[in-house]
């Protein structure tokens, strides 16, 4: 399989997107200010020592329009929701909401049922099927990759599912967010490392009341080689640096 193509999208798939976005943001303020009662309210988390984070973030949108494409590791269920929490605040994204991250979230998880597929469409999620045809997840790449052309952030998880380990496993990298990369000219990096103090394994959600920190890096991928081969490479780099971010907790927190 190619290369994702962008600009082979349909008008109506575009406009489909264009129309995704507008209610996302018009609901904004709804949607963030729910997801930040959530993490803080109910579950109770403590996040510390995210402010430079926020900083880094917040500066490299203001002064790059260039494709952005969060990379973080996989524990939990809520990992993009805690990754988004970590680099800016509710409020902010509401006033800069092309920061907001898209998602490629499991379908059969997180899709499957009407007031789910209501969410993920609110909170900026293009569901993909794990192990569908080659042309449907061809399309869900494209559609991604169209986003971060025009401005918007993007996150994935390039371990392709919750490490059942605990740990990054470099070698399992997914040659997904390779061929993504590949695809957006100019596709810079962020890689996000996020870890509860209680995370010891895969957890649907982090554990209530527990302190969570991250830790962050920018990274600019390339691979002299081609087709399948090089986008294996390109993901291979990004999940490489994600387990030096992990080696570096640990480190910190012996």
């Amino acid at each position: 399989m190619g290369d994702t193509a962008p600009s082979d999208l349909s008008s109506h798939a575009r406009f489909a997107l264009k129309m995704q976005r507008a209610v996302g943001r018009v609901v904004s303020p709804l949607t963030t200010a729910a997801v930040g009662w959530f993490l803080r309210g109910f579950l109770r988390l403590r996040f510390v020592d995210i402010a430079p984070l926020r900083r880094a973030y917040r500066e490299h949108r203001q002064r790059s329009d260039a494709p952005l494409l969060i990379c973080g590791n996989h524990l939990t269920m809520i990992d993009s929701a805690l990754i988004a929490y970590a680099l800016a605040s509710p409020a902010w994204y509401v006033a800069h909401f092309s920061s907001l991250p898209w998602n490629m979230p499991d379908r059969t998880t997180f899709a499957s049922k009407p007031w789910q597929r209501l969410l993920t469409y609110l909170y900026k999620c293009l569901p993909v099927a794990r192990g569908g045809s080659r042309e449907e997840v061809a399309g869900s790449l494209a559609r991604f990759a169209h986003l971060l052309q025009r401005g918007d952030v993007g996150l994935v998880f390039p371990e392709g599912g919750r490490s059942r380990t605990g740990r990054i496993e470099v070698e399992s990298a997914a040659y997904g967010v390779g061929r993504m990369v590949k695809a957006v000219p100019g596709c810079r990096v962020l890689c996000v490392y996020l870890r509860g103090d209680a995370q010891q394994e895969y957890s649907g959600v982090p554990e209530r009341g527990d302190t969570i920190r991250a830790r962050m890096a920018w990274l600019e991928p390339k691979s002299d080689h081609g087709g399948l081969r090089g986008s294996r490479d390109i993901a291979r780099q990004i999940l490489a640096r994600l387990s030096e971010l992990e080696q570096e907790h640990f480190d910190a927190a012996a």
